[in-house]
């Protein structure tokens, strides 16, 4: 055994001669991987090796590029280097896969002659989801093995998939069963015997080295095939709009399919290039930073004992309560779910029955993962129940009283070290803790709806929840998938207070002559997947509406007691189709919001799609501002996080403190004294961060409490 560099060290098998990569915790292909490659692939040949087999040790094979190394004066070798000593190498080269082969670790593995891999590894190539595309000729190899239809899926969702549908598509050679040996050294020892017995099969037999680059029968299937590509496109039309990088990914895998390899390895460069040195990828990187940095409390310990969550309880088998329960069950953790009657109980557990097989409809889940999960929860009318709970989360509708009264029973109900958890979207989450006798216990969970799907998670943190309570909260999303944010307590936490400013200003400009069209069509082209007045409609117009107190004081209101409901009932800001949803302007709704504005003395006048922009995201940005200054989030890009994760803020945009940046602060303090000049109220007051930030070049994003 040799060491070649920090990370990469040469060793012999007979006559084949293995390249052992191992840079944890990733083995990221970082500059003395590629040097240390590059020189196991030269020692490799000047020693008459039969064949040569790159293995990596740790928990995974090359993960993928080492980001932080992006932006920075290049080291060593390049990839292309080492890319091109693997292909022209005259001797087979193969490629030993365990966990997953990711971006750049899956570029190398196409430059090896053959690949073989563990059962459990994983295939993918993940750039889109950073606003890029595979840069080291992924575009072009990968559409040679797998065949255009399998290389446009892969590479513009960036979805990985496993060992079997890597060899069934042709992407490896050998699946490698490691049998008995179950162990994660087991296995690794089963794929390297594996890999040196196929290296010498391949001398033995005479395998051919076909390089990738050079096979063309699987892209000439797709050669000249525009429909096939227009096809596609359209395919993924909606869930792409505003995003550069999945078209710029077909971009290439056309180029792939239509031109000889170094054509398209050029047009594989020159969108590279654009789209790494463009706003959409500097934005989505961030965000991917971003996510990592809000799991990381300052105040809190590395070492902070945890709460073991065996199990979990929730009140309410709601649409929110179901959800929560979902997510549970999914990661194994059996769920007790609680109602008020046993029929409001038979009703959600259907509707969680019916997600889960609609789940497995579509391939999403196993089919007998429908049962297997339905069995991991058990419904209750017995409040009782939750005696054996290590974690219940209330997640009944948003009453203080009720919740008050709720958290007494579950203080007097629950073990000791339980951990009790409030799904409130806005309330006050010291007064819930303030009536049990453990607010050291006591934190919020607020989950977005439908909580099943969506990746965001409040953990509120109360003024006297504990640092295990808040440190087991943050674990405890993360084990159910979910992307967590800690915030402090005040009225609507971050989100929702900052929706709160976005929404009074939208409903102030109908007033004053924009139309719920314009305000929908506005955010829309901006990149949200729909504006506040569809959402409203999307919702209930009714949500929280009581016909026997409305005073017809609000635009909603005048709707609501006109019979509009929403999309419940086909009507509301919008007229729906009955089969399709679709939404058509109201010219009755206009009329009505016109008739309200003129009782209310307002003139009408026309507003610009530009002011409807500004006067919806900059009071957004200002309260962002002043919840950074009173230390309800932790760090700008927490409130990036919460924005992008649970409020549909465009990922290609890095969220509103970001972009606020990006449009410069001293010109959104200019245009927020001017409105408030002009308009009054106080999410135009200006904050004092803000203006401090503007006057000082600092930035929001990178801010930090």
């Amino acid at each position: 055994m040799v060491s070649l560099t920090e990370s990469v060290r040469f060793e012999t098998e007979g006559a084949v001669a293995l390249i052992v990569i191992d840079n944890p915790p990733v083995n990221a292909l970082s500059w003395h991987v590629r040097q240390g490659l590059a020189h196991g692939l030269a020692r490799a040949v000047a020693d008459g090796a039969s064949a040569v087999v790159v293995i990596c040790d740790g928990r995974t094979f090359i993960a993928g590029a080492d980001i932080s190394e992006f932006g920075g004066a290049p080291q060593g070798p390049g990839l292309h280097e080492i890319q091109a000593a693997m292909e022209n190498a005259p001797v087979p080269v193969i490629a030993a896969i365990h966990g997953t082969a990711l971006g750049g670790g899956l570029e190398v593995a196409l430059c090896a002659h053959y690949r073989v891999a563990l059962a459990s590894a994983r295939f993918g190539l993940p750039e889109v989801n950073l606003g890029l595309l595979p840069g080291a000729g992924g575009t072009q190899r990968l559409p040679r093995l797998t065949g255009v239809p399998k290389a446009l899926e892969m590479m513009t969702s960036g979805r990985h998939i496993d060992a079997a549908e890597a060899a069934e598509c042709g992407l490896i050679d050998t699946v490698v069963d490691a049998g008995d040996d179950g162990d994660h050294g087991g296995e690794l020892g089963a794929l390297r015997r594996a890999a040196v017995e196929f290296a010498e099969r391949a001398v033995a037999e005479g395998l051919p080295l076909t390089r990738v680059r050079d096979r063309d029968d699987k892209v000439l299937e797709a050669r000249g095939d525009e429909q096939l590509f227009a096809d596609f496109r359209a395919s993924i039309a909606r869930k792409t709009r505003g995003f550069l990088a999945p078209e710029y990914n077909v971009r290439c895998i056309e180029a792939a399919a239509n031109l000889p390899f170094d054509e398209g390895m050029e047009v594989e460069r020159e969108l590279f290039t654009e789209l790494v040195t463009g706003p959409q990828s500097a934005a989505q990187r961030y965000a991917f930073f971003a996510e990592r940095a809000a799991n990381k409390i300052p105040d809190i310990p590395r070492d902070t004992p945890l709460l073991d969550i065996a199990t979990c309880g929730i009140l309410g088998a709601g649409t929110m309560g179901g959800g929560i329960a979902m997510n549970f069950a999914n990661v194994g953790i059996p769920v007790t779910i609680v109602e008020r009657d046993q029929a409001s109980l038979d009703r959600g557990l259907g509707v969680i029955r019916k997600n889960y097989e609609r789940s497995a409809s579509r391939g999403s889940i196993p089919a007998e993962a429908v049962e297997q999960r339905m069995a991991l929860i058990t419904g209750s009318t017995d409040k009782g129940d939750f005696a054996t709970c290590d974690i219940v989360i209330e997640a009944v509708f948003e009453d203080m009283e009720l919740k008050q009264t709720i958290f007494r029973e579950l203080d007097s109900i629950c073990a000791a070290d339980a951990l009790l958890a409030t799904n409130t979207s806005a309330l006050d989450v010291n007064a819930i803790a303030a009536v049990t006798s453990r607010p050291e216990s006591v934190i919020g969970m607020h989950f977005f709806s439908p909580a099943n799907v969506m990746k965001l998670l409040e953990v509120v943190r109360g003024e006297k929840s504990s640092d295990t309570t808040v440190a087991t909260a943050m674990a405890v999303a993360k084990r159910i998938g979910k992307v967590a944010a800690l915030v402090g307590v005040c009225n609507g936490f971050v989100g929702n207070r900052m929706l709160f400013m976005r929404g009074a200003e939208a409903e102030r400009m109908l007033l004053e002559g924009a139309t719920p069209a314009q305000v929908d069509r506005v955010l829309f082209d901006f990149g949200f997947p729909m504006g506040p007045f569809a959402m409203s409609d999307l919702a209930g117009l009714d949500v929280g509406w009581k016909e026997s107190t409305s005073s017809g004081s609000t635009v909603r209101e005048v709707l609501c007691e006109s019979g509009r409901r929403g999309q419940k009932n086909g009507r509301g800001y919008y007229t729906y189709d009955p089969e399709t949803r679709a939404a058509t302007p109201d010219p009755e709704v206009e009329r009505m919001i016109v008739e309200f504005a003129t009782g209310k003395g307002v003139e009408q006048r026309e507003v610009s799609d530009q002011e409807v922009l500004e006067r919806c995201l900059y009071p957004m940005v200002n309260e962002g501002a002043k919840i950074l200054d009173e230390g309800i989030a932790i760090r700008g890009s927490d409130i990036d996080v919460i924005w992008v994760n649970g409020y549909g803020w465009p990922l290609y945009r890095g969220g509103p403190m970001y972009w606020a940046d990006s449009v410069g602060l001293a010109e959104i303090v200019a245009a927020i004294r001017s409105y408030g000049e002009s308009l009054g109220g106080r999410h135009w007051e200006l904050s004092p961060l803000l203006e401090r930030l503007a006057d000082d070049g600092g930035h929001l994003h990178q801010f930090s409490n």
